[in-house]
């Protein structure tokens, strides 16, 4: 069952939360940390962005994550749009990370071993472009260390790399609904992820998780 499936069932909360939605909507994200602050931020596309969220909740030294739309054409995009097609927006995930704690390096090597980098029509059961996998860098060390990863990934498992390394623009917050939704939806999460096939294809790309 697709991500834009369950989505449905989130809608009276999504009416509820309008307000808090709306404060959300809109915002972008900083092309670098401003001076003094500890914390940077990265941002990638995976796939369904629930699973994105939780896949980096998981690392030690992210401090917040925030699904949302980004690579798009259009200011303060809905989730109908994004997954209608047409404006080009990726869902996506705001990563806020302590660098003295885990590098973007890490992240990136998270990133890779939760998506399937050969797909370049959606992620899993999640079809289209907005469900595509990209990298969206801030900042020329970004870029260098994303192509360098990529190519290294294509290296290690000898195929062509179709996961896109984008310069990031604007990013939008996605509907309160869709925040945290592991956490705040475990059963209707896990039963989404298991039926779209996620796990069973990670692990015949990287094989089995490290401790299972």
């Amino acid at each position: 069952m697709p991500c834009k499936t369950l989505t449905v069932l989130g809608a009276a909360l999504a009416a509820a939360l309008g307000v808090a939605a709306a404060l959300l909507s809109g915002a972008a994200v900083a092309q670098e940390p401003l001076a003094g602050q500890e914390l940077r931020s990265a941002v990638f596309a995976g796939g369904c962005f629930w699973c994105v969220e939780e896949a980096f909740d998981k690392v030690a030294g992210v401090n917040d994550t925030t699904s949302g739309y980004t690579g798009g054409t259009i200011a303060n995009p809905t989730y109908e749009e994004v997954s209608a097609g047409g404006t080009a927006h990726a869902e996506a995930v705001l990563v806020h990370y302590d660098p003295v704690k885990v590098s973007y390096e890490t992240l990136l090597d998270v990133f890779w071993r939760n998506i399937d980098p050969f797909d370049g029509g959606g992620q899993f059961c999640d079809r289209g472009g907005s469900y595509r996998s990209a990298i969206f860098y801030s900042g020329e060390k970004q870029h260098v260390a994303a192509e360098k990863s990529k190519a290294a990934v294509g290296a290690r498992l000898g195929k062509h790399v179709v996961t896109e390394i984008e310069r990031l623009g604007p990013f939008y917050p996605a509907e309160m609904y869709h925040q945290n939704f592991h956490q705040e939806s475990p059963l209707r999460y896990k039963f989404y992820k298991w039926n779209c096939g996620r796990a069973q294809r990670l692990e015949e790309i990287w094989g089995k998780p490290k401790g299972s």
